[in-house]
């Protein structure tokens, strides 16, 4: 099985794109799955055809699905949904007030990766084709598995444990004549054993599937862009973040090009521009390829336009497969700070120059130029040094206080031999 993640900023055409994919490699005979994580999903709409929370078949080996929070919380979140309630009750709180209060911000991407995992588990289709949200809450749905990861190992046990002895404690004051304060405590409905390991089942389930988008023999993430200058600064950001949390990227596409054939004055400024960004593309993400889709002279919507699209972006290329295989830019935790690493073959030390400023490291060889865009977890770092292993730039990221630290050591222990 193939999972293909489609991201980036709101409006780049992310969904035409992830639908003309799904499209291809239904017609290359794979059973696809389409399925949309946006809250404000378009999906629909990009086949100009209804969809639902169920797969919906929309033409031969394609299905399509747009994920309903509710539908998945009543199947996935039942049991500690009725603990909930029945907390909430307690409290005096309506349950339709309920209902909403569950609806937190974040559900709607948190239950889009367990019907991910489902389907993943089924093994009905052969691709499934990912229609994220825009960047933030997809990154935002990407590091769930993480964060409950260490929620899980180091909190769950102590509140697993905490409850099972307050359980007995509070059943204890209730049988004795207390105030009416002490037996508003003592008639808080505590969680029993089935909740929390519902709980528990819940996150290792995302647990599992952390471990199937990291792989990138089964998944990968493709970024989509328009040739602009926020649009790239956002795409870069993500693109490092991504290999922040471990997850594979084999391509970016660039999005509606503005045609050679378009002769038309009111165009050249845009074209211009577009030449240009286009080079700061192919910098910024080497060495992941950069697919080209032109601007076509109407609305990307139906099946006919969606194969258009396919024909277009992917040419006699199968989009099931791996596009990039090889070494990427890689950032990993190290101690208290971060070490990164770039591809960069035929280059040695001396060629290169290095620059950050805030959350920007500009890697400069010769007369080109590479600007990328740190994520905030390397805000408050300085890259304390730079080398090369094999064709790798190897950068380490400590942070600001370590270094003083190191230089204090330093000037104690020269003070001490005097």
């Amino acid at each position: 099985m193939r999972i293909i993640l489609f991201t980036g900023k709101g409006g780049v055409g992310k969904t035409s794109v992830a639908s003309a994919t799904a499209l291809r490699t239904a017609q290359l005979g794979y059973p696809t799955l389409v399925i949309s994580t946006d809250a404000a999903h378009s999906l629909a709409d990009s086949f100009d055809l209804e969809l639902n929370h169920e797969p919906t078949e929309l033409a031969e080996n394609l299905w399509g699905q747009e994920v309903s929070a509710l539908a998945e919380m009543e199947e996935n979140w039942s049991v500690i949904q009725a603990y909930v309630e029945e907390v909430f009750a307690w409290g005096g709180i309506e349950e339709i007030l309920v209902e909403e209060l569950m609806a937190f911000p974040g559900i709607d991407e948190l239950f889009s990766l367990l019907e991910i995992k489902k389907h993943h588990d089924e093994g009905r289709f052969k691709v499934i084709v990912v229609d994220c949200a825009p960047t933030g809450e997809t990154l935002r749905m990407l590091s769930f598995p993480d964060i409950t990861r260490w929620w899980m190992d180091r909190l769950f046990p102590l509140q697993r444990k905490a409850t099972g002895l307050a359980r007995p404690l509070m059943k204890a004051i209730s049988r004795f004549p207390v105030t009416k304060d002490m037996k508003a405590v003592a008639g808080i409905p505590m969680p029993d054993n089935r909740i929390m390991d519902s709980v528990e089942r819940f996150f290792d389930r995302l647990d599992q599937l952390q471990k199937i988008l990291s792989d990138p023999v089964q998944s990968s993430v493709r970024l989509v862009l328009n040739p602009e200058k926020m649009v790239i600064k956002e795409a870069q950001r993500t693109y490092t973040y991504l290999n922040l949390f471990g997850f594979p990227s084999d391509a970016v596409i660039a999005n509606r090009i503005i045609p050679d054939e378009v002769n038309d004055a009111y165009f050249d400024a845009w074209k211009r521009a577009q030449e240009k960004y286009g080079k700061e593309v192919e910098e910024a993400f080497y060495p992941l390829p950069i697919l080209k889709l032109p601007l076509f002279d109407r609305e990307i919507v139906g099946l006919e336009m969606l194969k258009r699209t396919a024909d277009k972006l992917y040419g006699e290329t199968d989009p099931s497969g791996l596009l990039y295989k090889g070494e990427t830019q890689k950032v990993v935790k190290k101690g208290r700070g971060y070490q990164m690493s770039i591809p960069l073959p035929m280059v040695e030390k001396k060629d290169v120059e290095l620059l950050q400023r805030e959350y920007e490291l500009i890697v400069k060889i010769g007369n080109r130029r590479r600007d990328i865009v740190l994520p905030r977890a390397l805000a408050g770092m300085r890259a304390s040094g730079a080398r090369f292993e094999g064709h790798k730039l190897i950068l380490d990221f400590v942070p600001e206080g370590n270094e003083k630290e190191e230089r204090n050591a330093k000037r104690g222990v020269a003070d001490k031999r005097q």
